[in-house]
């Protein structure tokens, strides 16, 4: 039986679904105003993990994973760019879409947007006023109560009483209490640009930890199986949002609440004011999406996630080690229909469901991996070959075939572009080193001064995907 540990119990528990074969999971994305960094590219694998996991195992899951597309971050962003809310977070929801796609992550379900669910937010903040667990500030604000709703803290292990010896001294002009936050609000008369919609307290916009407790409970109902987001997530964003979802609901809000780890880089909790701050296509620059993933899936979800260069590089050599068994083998084609079953008797397989059924333990799995990639070695056998591919895949890992990731394939990986001649020479299926030929190509068509070839190299990569920068240092590429 799966076992999860669950933070609001600090134990593992047997998971059991509300209905059984079914489940619902709510996972905190991403606040869409910039690019996805390494911590955000952790919460997006664990929980494809965990999504590919339940469905392994049998489930019918229904997925959802939030955007925060109005946000106080956000508003700022596009004011200091001069352009629309909507043009920022356009922007960046397709950047978060390629970075995920690049590193294998399954679409949820459904992927709800928070300026979508306006309507659900205002409904439940009437429902917590009704119940005596909201009310409207002297500054027009809606405030929660956070001391008439017993049990805050029950996620976090915060006392009422700590909480208050955490308080600054000043408080924050209108509430009640400095330990209640705000559910809606109130627009600013001096901001005639600000974003904001009507309500019954005025016009406004709403809190940040409304937004997932609205969105969830519309999408998968009052009560549900498994919440779930990055650590830093824990408190306050989901204890208020356990407050406000049972405040309005009157019943159990969540079963199961998952956290995975931080991100430390070199040791340190990686943080823009420390200049070890990485976006994940920064990091796609460097070492293929792949790798960065079965880096990822390396570590438990739960213990803290130390990147660096040397541990990238080592998770390349490992991630060869089980691609150069692969290549060993000719592999059966595919079944009809485009999925390898499983032989969860065969013993390896069983070490396998065993780890994951252990709190998702992918790194036992992957030893498994490891102990299935030396029986093909050792014994030359395709069926432990095809077993360790089909595995593999459980974890979104190994579905190349392998001698495309013995190409090289680094950052964004091979690019399929329409067929573009140079010096006598086409080119359609494009590895790294291609381009990098194309670059060459394209400096020798500017030293001779032909550049009417170096711009056409340049405008045809572009119009197919691949955009070329140019620096002191040289001319680099990436996706466009």
């Amino acid at each position: 039986m799966l076992k999860i540990y669950n933070t609001l119990a600090r134990d593992k528990q047997d998971f059991k679904p509300i209905t059984p074969n079914t489940v619902r999971m709510y996972v905190c994305g991403m606040t869409v105003y910039d690019y996805c960094h390494l911590g955000h590219a952790r919460v997006l694998v664990v929980f494809d993990m965990v999504y590919r996991w339940l469905k392994a195992s049998g489930y019918d899951v229904t997925y959802v994973r939030n955007i925060t597309d109005i946000d106080d971050k956000i508003i700022k962003r596009a004011a200091e760019n001069g352009e629309s809310i909507h043009a920022l977070t356009k922007r960046f929801i397709a950047a978060m879409h390629e970075d995920a796609d690049a590193l294998g992550v399954l679409r949820p379900d459904h992927e709800p947007c928070a300026t979508q669910y306006v309507p659900q937010m205002l409904e439940m903040i009437s429902r917590l006023e009704k119940n005596g667990l909201a009310y409207r500030a002297a500054d027009g604000d809606v405030n929660y109560a956070v001391r008439k709703f017993d049990g805050y803290g029950k996620l976090s292990g915060k006392s009422l009483e700590d909480l208050r010896a955490g308080e600054r001294v000043d408080v924050v002009e209108g509430k009640n209490d400095p330990l209640d936050f705000v559910l809606w609000k109130h627009a600013k008369d001096s901001e005639a640009d600000e974003v904001k919609w009507d309500s019954p307290w005025g016009k406004g916009r709403p809190g940040w930890h409304i937004e997932c407790s609205a969105m969830g409970s519309e999408l998968l109902g009052k009560h549900f199986d498994i919440h779930g987001g990055g650590a830093d997530l824990q408190f306050p964003h989901h204890e208020n949002e356990i407050a406000q979802s049972e405040g309005a609901h009157k019943c159990k809000f969540v079963n199961y609440w998952m956290h995975n780890g931080f991100v430390r880089v070199d040791e340190e909790k990686m943080s823009k004011s420390l200049g070890n701050f990485f976006t994940i296509r920064e990091v796609l620059k460097k070492y293929d999406a792949e790798v960065v993933r079965f880096f990822i899936l390396r570590a438990h979800y739960r213990s803290a996630l130390n990147y660096s260069d040397a541990h990238l590089d080592d998770a390349k050599v490992a991630l060869t080690r089980l691609y150069t068994a692969l290549k060993s083998q000719s592999i059966s084609p595919e079944p009809v229909e485009g999925k390898r079953i499983v032989g969860w008797s065969e013993p390896y397989a069983q070490r396998f469901k065993a780890a994951m059924d252990d709190d998702f333990n992918t790194p036992e799995a992957i030893a498994v991996l490891f102990d299935l990639a030396n029986e093909v070695n050792r014994n030359q056998s395709a069926e432990a070959a095809a077993q360790l591919k089909v595995l593999g895949g459980v974890l979104g890992l190994l579905q190349r075939p392998a001698i495309e990731f013995f190409q090289g394939s680094v950052g964004w990986g091979n690019v399929t572009l329409p067929a573009i001649t140079v010096s006598g020479t086409a080119y359609q299926t494009f590895t790294p080193e291609n381009i990098e030929k194309l670059i060459q190509e394209r400096i020798a068509a500017k030293k001779a001064k032909n550049f009417a070839e170096a711009d056409r190299i340049r405008k045809e990569l572009l119009e197919a995907g691949v955009m070329l920068e140019d620096s002191a240092a040289g001319t680099t590429w990436r996706r466009a």
